[in-house]
């Protein structure tokens, strides 16, 4: 699959996202409702359950739909807040500027803006809806523990990442997983609101508040994240192959990954995933669950993967 082939399949992708969010949060939330009714309603369950689901649906989708749109619009910007990610001016360090400048050059796409993370860890991240507005974040640890030629490396396969439209299809990804979570919590909050009143229904109020909450994590943190791991591992080895084929250098970036797999934990990100999934190494601790869902393949697989395009290289040359 070339580059071409790639941004085509994202497309596609991006497409099916849009599809699959609203059917499997559709489908969830009629379970849910489903269970409840059968306690209460025994045979007649279905067509009980399906009436409250039918009823709030619409709503909920529209407000997942602003969501996304708006998170779409501003998350680039978001992201780089939740890494405390500041921007680096010219004056600061030229040479990086040059770096950035001379690698999306031979990339053939804009110059991105450069943010730095003051983290001593070794990571990096990039963002933005379309390469006319995408933006590169660097930890300090990064840009000072690599040499030249790693460096810019690293520096192709984020812009792989912009050139490969992967950032607009995980800004969607993101912000529509980010949506349930935080309704989620917000019905939560609501239920014990609710559980709060003296009222006669006050407590059916609140049961069908903690359900749909139940229902929002469950997609949010189960379903939705199987959807994005089914996405995401391949576009790291096909931002790894396009950092290779703009800087024609598989070892530096083979070294790059060796070092950046030594410390890629970034303070900012440990306990936002979804931030995390941008980056270009897992920033966060390898627990059980982060390990079942970790949209990056294991570094000793893409630098295995490397090893081979090395050897076409000197079979070329």
């Amino acid at each position: 699959m070339n580059v071409y082939d790639h941004i085509a399949a994202n497309g596609r992708r991006t497409i099916l996202i849009l599809c699959l969010f609203p059917i499997a949060l559709f489908i969830t939330f009629y379970l849910f409702f489903l269970l409840i009714a059968i306690f209460n309603h025994g045979i007649y369950a279905p067509d009980v359950a399906l009436r409250p689901v039918l009823t709030l649906y619409p709503w909920l989708l529209s407000g997942v739909f602003i969501w996304i749109v708006v998170s779409y619009r501003r998350g680039g910007a978001m992201f780089l807040n939740m890494a405390n990610a500041r921007r680096v001016t010219f004056e600061e360090d030229r040479e990086l500027f040059r770096m950035v400048e001379n690698t999306a050059i031979m990339a053939g796409l804009p110059v991105p803006e450069i943010y730095l993370i003051e983290d001593e860890s070794l990571n990096a991240f990039a963002t933005g809806r379309n390469p006319e507005t995408a933006s590169i974040a660097l930890t300090k640890g990064i840009v000072e523990k690599l040499d030249k030629a790693e460096l810019q490396a690293v520096i192709a396969h984020e812009l792989a990442h912009i050139g490969n439209r992967d950032t607009r299809l995980m800004l969607i990804t993101i912000a529509g997983i980010g949506c349930f979570i935080f309704l989620g919590e917000m019905l939560f909050r609501a239920a014990v609101g609710s559980g709060r009143g003296r009222g006669k229904g006050s407590g059916k109020v609140a049961l069908v508040f903690i359900v749909m909450g139940i229902a929002c994590f469950i997609f949010g943190y189960v379903i939705a994240p199987m959807l994005r791991f089914a996405l995401s591992r391949r576009r790291e080895y096909q931002a790894d192959a396009t950092a290779v084929k703009i800087t024609r250098d598989p070892e530096a970036l083979t070294r790059a990954l060796t070092k950046i797999a030594l410390n890629p934990r970034v303070a900012a990100l440990g306990g936002c995933s979804l931030v995390g999934n941008m980056c270009i190494a897992n920033p966060g601790k390898d627990g059980f669950f982060r390990k079942l869902y970790c949209t990056h393949p294991p570094i000793e697989d893409r630098v295995a993967a490397l090893g081979h395009m090395m050897g076409t290289v000197i079979e070329n040359s």
